[in-house]
């Protein structure tokens, strides 16, 4: 997977292309579940996404990987 974070070490690369991805339709994979949506912002703690179904805010311990949608 192509996870942006590698133990509690943000990667300065992968973090670039993470906030490139703002804006535009992304899949963010947890441990449960796949969430899909716009993605609205990546804060130091979580990630918001605009889906469907409404706004869904992801604790950002709980993230496994960012990408965009296909």
């Amino acid at each position: 997977m192509n996870g942006f974070k590698q133990g509690l070490i943000t990667l300065p690369r992968e973090e670039k292309l993470m906030q490139e991805l703002v804006g535009k339709a992304v899949e963010v994979q947890t441990v449960e579940t796949l969430y899909r949506g716009v993605l609205v912002e990546i804060g130091e703690s979580e990630v918001s996404l605009q889906a469907e179904t409404g706004w869904v805010i992801i604790p950002l311990d709980r993230v496994v990987n960012i990408q965009a949608a296909e």
